[in-house]
């Protein structure tokens, strides 16, 4: 008992040195303009970073710290998960933004970290690491959806490279990325029908691949889709002819989606805000309060002057003090650096709760939420209403809600359930 007395005061001890350290040097190389909302890189080589960005960006790679946990190896610190959360804390503190967040370093990088051969690791990482290059992801298709396994697009073998046709559909930023990672099926036996009894039936989910792809290729095409709220951040992507390197696919060939559910894990993760794979993003809204303090005003005696929405804004922040709780909790419970089933909790929660957030504002705007353009109207109001309707894919993006619930009834309550996941 004494010797465990001991070990944990060594611990603590350490890592008030580290805390201590850490304030320091982000008190020094965090630039001003890094702090607040504003500007976060995500790696595209086709937006141009502000300069204290940049800045930011760069010292912080240079330290290891836009992916710390990551092996220093491969560009990151090896960074504990309690010297991790200690690094989140001081950030936070400081009101700094995340010197780079996005697919490279929070979904396909940690992938890589798993499933890579020593060579893809060495070419790869570093590049994550540093944001070099902006990704998009191509999983669902127009044919294929939540039956993700039920993928067309296909990939052939030539020589050296794989030739890939077809298409994906809701490519987040693909406009503005430099490479996508796909499934992609390298055997089409699965999708072909059976003429004569064989004693292990072909799935649907053999022969698929997971497979890095150059977007800057003549043989890539990029179409916006846009949405209700005026935006175009999705896309369809299709492949003609496109060319991938025969050493691009990551994991076994024809076993990608076991790779590719993996991947899935790391984007709950970080849509949950629990990954310690990766860096976490931070958010940039304003507190709740003052928005509604712009929008209503207050009574004499500083509280909210409308009951009703009162009432709504203090449920909305007893959950959301819940979900930052259970939060601080799934990171602290992860035995290892890779996510658990816990993130899908977590991720529709805050889903759930972001779209209430977006609900109460509009509520506190009144008809002022109700703008699309006018001179009526302030930026701010139509910001607010094109928000609002932007956050509806809150429950589609990074798996559906029905998909979350699947996952959440079997995997973390054992509930049985024939659906796959």
């Amino acid at each position: 008992q004494m010797s465990e007395r001991h070990d944990a005061t060594g611990a603590a001890t350490q890592l008030d040195a580290f805390r201590a350290a850490t304030r320091a040097w982000l008190a020094q190389n965090c630039p001003a303009g890094a702090r607040g909302p504003g500007q976060i890189p995500w790696g595209s080589s086709k937006i141009e970073l502000q300069p204290d960005v940049a800045l930011w960006l760069q010292r912080m790679a240079d330290k290891g710290w836009t992916v710390p946990t990551w092996p220093k190896a491969y560009g990151g610190a090896d960074l504990s998960r309690d010297e991790y959360l200690v690094l989140m804390e001081e950030l936070r503190r400081i009101d700094a933004r995340p010197p780079l967040i996005g697919r490279g370093v929070n979904y396909i990088g940690p992938t890589v970290l798993e499933f890579g051969t020593d060579a893809q690791k060495a070419r790869w990482l570093p590049t994550f690491a540093r944001g070099a290059g902006g990704w998009s992801m191509g999983y669902s298709e127009p044919g294929a959806g939540s039956d993700l396994a039920s993928l067309s697009a296909r990939a052939e073998r030539v020589g050296d490279h794989y030739v890939i046709n077809g298409s994906k559909l809701w490519t987040s930023d693909a406009m503005e990325s430099d490479w996508i990672f796909a499934l992609v099926r390298t055997d089409s036996r699965a999708t072909k029908p059976v003429t004569k009894p064989v004693t292990k039936p072909v799935t649907k989910q053999e022969g698929i691949s997971l497979i890095l792809i150059n977007m800057s290729q003549p043989g890539v095409e990029v179409r916006p889709i846009r949405l209700i709220s005026g935006d175009s951040p999705f896309n369809e992507t299709r492949f003609v002819n496109a060319l991938a390197r025969h050493d691009d696919v990551i994991g076994p060939v024809n076993q990608g989606w076991t790779v590719g559910k993996r991947l899935l894990q790391f984007e709950r993760s970080t849509h949950a805000g629990v990954n310690i794979s990766g860096t976490q993003g931070r958010a940039t809204d304003a507190p709740l309060p003052d928005i509604f303090a712009e929008a209503l005003g207050r009574a004499p005696n500083g509280a909210i002057d409308e009951p009703q929405l009162r009432s709504r804004l203090l449920s909305y922040e007893m959950n959301s003090r819940i979900h930052r709780m259970t939060q601080r909790r799934v990171m602290e419970e992860l035995q290892a650096r890779a996510p658990g089933f816990g993130s899908s909790v977590v991720k529709l929660a805050g889903a759930v709760l972001q779209k209430e957030r977006h609900e109460l504002h509009l509520a506190a705007l009144g008809h002022r939420g109700l703008g699309w353009e006018g001179a009526e109207f302030s930026a701010s109001d139509l910001a607010a209403t094109k928000t609002w309707l932007r956050q509806k894919s809150l429950t589609i993006a990074g798996g559906t809600a029905e998909v979350q619930l699947n996952i959440i009834a079997k995997r973390v309550l054992g509930l049985p359930d024939g659906a796959s996941d």
